[in-house]
């Protein structure tokens, strides 16, 4: 299986236009246009009866209490865990693209809407969890939402696209279901895969062929 996803080349940085958060050197981080990629993929085996699109970021701190603190740094050698973006699936076994912005055009406050996506069906993001203690923010957030790092991180973050080809229709997931769910749900059914791995960072310490 290919997997191609427009203006992100495997191993180069993501574009700010897909990004939740981009640098901002008064305030660290401002908003960006959080647009979702488009992405195309095809030599799908066959059997497949739907597609399940996910990305996340395995470089996010497990201790998140310094994050984004003047005067702090995250150390690179802190664990890292997975940051899931983005979960849509039961996508049908028809579809080869889902177009640039399809998923998510801007940031939306509060996070995007409940249960179904332009197609498929929307899992919960871990933004949900990130911004639970910003009363301007806190909700539950559906479907993509893109790079946002901590701007005080030593690390360069990595975020991979993926697209599954499954061998059933639906994964039988309804309400807030999360990345762990989906995985699970995904076992035993995966004819192939694709990945696609771009870079990004708000820290302006970080050299800037890694921004």
């Amino acid at each position: 299986m290919k997997l191609t996803v427009s203006g992100i080349e495997d191993g180069k940085p993501v574009s700010e236009k897909f990004a939740f958060g981009v640098f901002n050197e008064d305030d660290h981080m401002s908003f960006g246009a959080n647009r979702s990629p488009e992405m195309i993929w095809d030599q799908v085996p066959e059997g497949t009866r739907s597609f399940a699109i996910v990305m996340f970021d395995p470089d996010v701190p497990s201790i998140a209490d310094d994050a984004n603190q003047e005067g702090k740094t995250i150390s690179k050698d802190i664990p890292r865990v997975d940051f899931f973006h983005w979960l849509l699936v039961d996508i049908p076994a028809r579809m080869r693209c889902l177009p640039e912005g399809e998923d998510s055009d801007g940031v939306t406050p509060k996070g995007k809407e409940f249960g179904g996506g332009p197609v498929g069906v929307r899992g919960v993001n871990n933004f949900t969890q990130f911004l639970a203690s910003n009363p301007d923010m806190a909700g539950t957030y559906f479907g993509y939402d893109g790079p946002c790092p901590p701007w005080n991180d030593e690390l360069l973050h990595h975020y991979h696209y993926e697209v599954h080809a499954l061998d059933i229709e639906t994964l039988g997931l309804s309400g807030e279901f999360d990345g762990a769910t989906v995985r699970n749900a995904m076992k035993g059914h995966v004819l192939a895969s694709a990945r696609v791995t771009g870079t990004y960072t708000l820290n302006p310490d970080l050299p800037e062929c890694q921004r």
